[in-house]
């Protein structure tokens, strides 16, 4: 061997030495590193642990501030019931509690932070650059320090953490607290001032928001140009951007209105037109604003609106519009099925309950799909009202008219109460003089256009007038309320956005506010009957449209209407009285007399028996 082959073989025999003998020097160095780990894990994780209990006991906090907030609102309302006082109603005094937990909340508590994590370790490492080093769990990170930050900062950084946690996700409003709001809508819809009027209704839902829609998105595009041309307007503002604020500025909420109405007892014609309109014109107004959005194109410079796109968003809304009727009407109707072909009107509870989830997932279901939930359970809670309410038991019957009018209560006050607090919790409002003074011009003459022209042609086929006085009342009752928050609020991603979110909560309070609170007077100054007995007003029908039925299973009149009435609804109605009634109902003629002769086994097994016995 010589001396070349043997040095290397001496050399790697002494780094075999010098590693066995640190060995025991690596083993220690790693069992304290991997001490130092697992204290370090066990520390965060305690930390953790301890930010997630103050973040659950802060919301514990925010839901009890609105549940106080609505107690309060339901003592004042009683107040003001004993008192007399119509001069505001408890929808304005829900945002005005919240307005005012809103200035406590932003100004008057003092920020703390609920983020207070163990700090790890930390070296300062000078150089040109002054950086900062971490350690956390043997992860070496580097930061620059800027320099010093004002106290003032570090208290609004904290305050904005704890706003946020008052910010309910926008998702909350449409699949908890709108679906109760709208269904009850539908559920407890007149049916006889409602049909009485159908034409009207349909009317000013369908044509008079989409003109409304496209008046005021194109006055407010004129206002977006002005603020451009005198630099008011800091980022990019389409026209589709207008088109979709008109459509959400649409939906009216006259909550106030129809609630002094309905104390009042005004006219039932203008109580059904107010109320109908409001109803379908919140469907009308989503779909629509859907529609706007669906056809946005990602393109910066191609946010125009032509023929091609506004013929593209017609289809859109009559596809989601119809599949969204067609969704709700088949969960009312398989709802009516199985309340009528099992015997669970024998056991209440379970009666209510199913009831009550097949109504709300109506709303999920049609969301999932892709339609939209408002229009499927409205119309979910009109079919259940006509069909499945006939095959619940008397308990049930009154339990569901309760427990839906409780939670369209808790929930529309709830949604009140939270815009007024939107207004000093929400961290991104843009207010613009300009946009909010041309929105509150833009939707007036948008309703004038509506009610008017719309009214002038109506009565040209119609026997009784829709008078000078009722168009009037119409005109000062389109209130936005509910509805035009929730869909604002849906999307405050953009400068577009935010500017009009911020614009829609002060239109809201404005209207409900002045609007609501001289309903009384402008009822009065306007020489509306008030008094007036439903049940004996008989007045002359409004449209060609007569009543269909009555809100009862044997209404009185029935051969009266079916002569009366369109041809149209007069067929629907032999046809609903004849088959429809008796397949989904107990009440109606027997099928084996309405069907042919050869369907008589089918006949038989669709009619079911009046009466069950219900176990002991």
């Amino acid at each position: 061997m010589d001396a070349r082959t043997a040095q290397p073989r001496r050399r790697g025999a002494l780094l075999a030495a010098v590693d066995t003998t640190l060995l025991p020097v690596w083993i220690l160095i790693s069992a304290v590193s991997g001490g130092l780990k697992a204290e370090d894990d066990a520390m965060e994780e305690l930390a953790t642990e301890k930010e997630a209990e103050e973040s659950h006991r802060q919301d514990s906090v925010n839901l009890l501030t609105f549940i106080l907030l609505l107690t309060l609102t339901i003592l004042t309302i009683w107040l003001f019931k004993h008192r007399r006082v119509r001069f505001l109603h408890e929808t304005g005094l829900a945002m005005i509690y919240g307005l005012l937990v809103g200035v406590i909340l932003r100004y008057g508590i003092p920020a703390t932070s609920y983020h207070n994590k163990t700090p790890p370790s930390c070296s300062l490492k000078e150089g040109p650059v002054s950086t900062l080093l971490l350690n956390v769990s043997g992860k070496f990170f580097e930061y620059t320090l800027k320099g010093e930050i004002n106290s003032r900062e570090i208290h609004n950084v904290e305050q904005n953490d704890m706003l946020r946690k008052v910010t309910f996700d926008p998702e909350v409003f449409f699949n908890i607290l709108l679906p109760p709001i709208i269904f009850h809508a539908g559920y407890s819809l007149k049916k006889r001032n409602f049909f009485r009027n159908l034409g009207s209704i349909i009317t000013y839902a369908f044509l008079g928001t989409a003109i409304s829609c496209f008046v005021i998105g194109n006055l407010m595009y004129g206002v977006v140009k002005l603020m451009q041309v005198v630099g008011q307007l800091t980022d990019k503002f389409y026209y589709t951007d207008c088109l979709f604020f008109g459509a959400i500025i649409s939906a009216t909420d006259p909550v106030t209105v129809l609630a002094i109405f309905n104390e009042l007892h005004a006219d039932g014609d203008l109580y059904a037109l107010l109320f109908g309109e409001s109803v379908m014109n919140d469907a009308v107004a989503i779909v629509l604003s859907s529609s706007i959005v669906a056809y946005q194109p990602a393109g910066a410079n191609t946010h125009m609106f032509d023929a091609s796109a506004f013929f593209k968003s017609v289809g859109v809304f009559l596809g989601i519009f119809s599949g969204s009727f067609v969704m709700g009407a088949a969960t009312g109707v398989v709802t009516a099925l199985v309340t009528k072909f099992t015997k669970l009107h024998c056991f209440p509870l379970l009666e209510t309950a199913l009831f009550f989830l097949m109504s709300w997932s109506t709303f999920l279901l049609a969301e999932a799909c892709g339609f939209t939930g408002v229009v499927a359970v409205l119309f979910c809670g009109i079919t259940q009202a006509h069909y499945t309410y006939n095959n619940l038991s008397e308990e049930s019957t009154k339990r569901t008219k309760q427990l839906f009018e409780v939670l369209h209560f808790l929930a529309e006050n709830f949604i009140f109460s939270y815009m007024g607090l939107a207004l000093f919790t929400f961290q991104n409002h843009i207010f613009s003089p300009i946009f909010i003074i041309g929105a509150f011009i833009s939707i007036f003459i948008g309703r004038a256009f509506n009610i008017y022209p719309l009214s002038f042609l109506l009565n040209l086929g119609r026997r009784h007038k829709i008078k000078g006085n009722f168009q009037h009342m119409m005109m000062f009752a389109g209130l936005r309320g509910a509805m035009a928050f929730a869909l604002a609020i849906r999307d405050t991603a953009t400068y577009a956005r935010q500017m009009m979110f911020t614009t829609t909560l002060l239109i809201v309070f404005f209207t409900v506010w002045v609007f609501g609170g001289g309903t009384t007077p402008m009822l009065s100054w306007l020489h509306i009957r008030v008094g007036v007995d439903p049940d004996q007003d008989q007045q002359p029908c409004g449209d060609s449209f007569q009543v269909l039925q009555g809100d009862g299973p044997q209404a009185e009149g029935q051969s009266k209407t079916k002569q009366e009435s369109a041809w149209l609804f007069r067929l629907w109605y032999t046809f609903d009285h004849n088959y429809l009634k008796p397949i989904l109902t107990h009440s109606g003629p027997p099928l084996t007399s309405t069907l042919p002769a050869y369907c008589g086994p089918l006949a038989s097994c669709l009619t079911s028996p009046q009466a069950y016995e219900c176990p002991l």
